[in-house]
């Protein structure tokens, strides 16, 4: 299955007529977050493929299309917000937002918050790996995890609870987003344990084996 993973920035080398002959194979588009809804459902137009996605902290409140459309949610797409989902032999699960750093504001949370999120996956995953052999392949996040391409900052800081969540569940992959890079030697891939932590910033192709 290959993916095409974006987030943060639009890009118009993607939001163009010519993106489906530039990325004529994708499978699945995944997003991490803080990008227009009116993008995202260009993406799902143009190539023809399903969307899962999670909301950044930037996404608060309703969106409009060029049209005048409000979109309260990327149409075509499946918000993946702790919850799982399997498409075709690949089972991937989300996790929006980001550390808090303003009260009240939507899609941010303390990290006591995020475990209480993370916790509503528990069932899910734990019924994956009675039924498939395993808990989980992806896990996609708006946030990196703590101390794995975060900043010191406290919006850019990454929740501790996702390396206790890759520990356990050992997912092949984690997509995040949030952090914008702009040096060439700013490091966009590591391995923890079992699990590739990746930044897509602000879009990455992948290839992953599946069954079917």
């Amino acid at each position: 299955m290959k993916i095409l993973a974006v987030s943060d920035r639009v890009l118009d080398q993607l939001y163009s007529p010519h993106v489906k002959e530039n990325f004529p194979d994708i499978d699945l588009i995944v997003s991490c977050g803080d990008l227009p809804f009116y993008y995202l459902e260009f993406l799902i137009s143009a190539l023809n493929v399903p969307l899962v996605y999670v909301r950044g902290n930037h996404d608060q409140g309703p969106q409009y299309t060029a049209d005048g459309r409000t979109l309260h949610h990327v149409p075509g797409g499946q918000d993946l917000h702790a919850r799982t989902v399997r498409m075709n032999d690949l089972l991937i699960a989300g996790l929006e937002g980001s550390m808090r750093y303003r009260s009240g504001a939507p899609f941010m949370y303390t990290e006591p918050e995020m475990r209480q999120q993370v916790t509503r996956l528990v069932p899910r995953l734990l019924w994956n790996r009675q039924r498939y052999g395993r808990f989980l392949d992806i896990l996609i996040t708006h946030s990196p995890p703590f101390e794995i391409h975060d900043r010191p900052d406290t919006a850019h800081t990454g929740f501790r609870i996702l390396r206790t969540f890759m520990k356990l569940f050992k997912p092949r992959y984690l997509l995040h987003g949030h952090i914008h890079i702009y040096r060439s030697n700013t490091p966009r891939a590591t391995q923890f344990e079992e699990t590739a932590v990746i930044n897509v910033y602000p879009y990455r192709v992948l290839d992953y084996p599946t069954s079917s």
